[in-house]
C-alpha cells in the first residue's frame, strides 16, 4: 500500500466559473486557472500520481500546453486514473478538505463526491470531501483564493 499526498491552491477571479470536484458552483467569482482551475481535482490527482511516484500533473498536463486551456479536470482526472491502473495501482480511498470562506459547500459535496468516484472507476463510499472556512484568516478567508489538500491510498 502506498500514501499520497495533493495539494493546489488557485485564485478566485471575476469573469470565471467556480468548478470543484466537476461541479459549476454559483458564486460571483471562478478560480483562475489554464484549465477549468478545478482546485479538487488538481489536488485529488497530484495525491493519487505523488502515491505512485508517477510525478505531478504539472510534468503530465503543463499548464503552458494550449491542448489543456480551459481542460475539463474531471477528464484530465480519468487520465490519471488510467495511468495508475497502467502502472498496476488500484485506488484504495481518497480524502480531501477544500479550504474556502465562501460560498458554502455542503450542498454540492455530495455531487462533488460522485463526480470524482465515476472519473476514477471506484464507489462513492471510498471518496470523502469535506468543506472548512479558515475562520476568515490567510488568502482563504479572505476570499482571495480557494485551497485543498488530498491523500490518498493506492495499493
Amino acid at each position: 500500500m502506498r500514501i499520497g499526498h495533493g495539494y493546489d491552491v488557485h485564485r478566485l477571479a471575476e469573469g470565471r466559473k467556480l468548478i470543484l470536484g466537476g461541479v459549476e458552483i454559483p458564486h460571483e467569482k471562478g478560480l483562475l486557472g489554464h484549465s477549468d482551475a478545478d482546485v479538487l481535482a488538481h489536488a485529488v490527482m497530484d495525491a493519487l500520481l505523488g502515491a505512485a511516484a508517477l510525478g505531478d500533473i504539472g510534468k503530465h498536463f503543463p499548464d503552458n500546453d494550449e491542448k489543456y486551456k480551459d481542460a475539463d479536470s474531471i477528464e484530465l482526472l480519468k487520465e490519471v486514473c488510467r495511468i495508475l491502473c497502467e502502472n498496476g495501482y488500484k485506488i484504495g480511498n481518497i480524502d480531501s478538505t477544500i479550504l474556502c470562506q465562501s460560498p458554502k459547500l455542503a450542498p454540492h459535496i455530495d455531487s462533488m463526491r460522485k463526480n470524482i468516484a465515476e472519473a476514477c472507476g471506484i464507489d462513492i463510499s471510498l471518496v470523502s470531501v469535506k468543506a472548512t472556512t479558515e475562520e476568515k484568516l490567510g488568502f482563504t478567508g479572505d476570499g482571495s483564493g480557494i485551497a485543498v489538500h488530498a491523500v490518498c491510498l493506492i495499493e
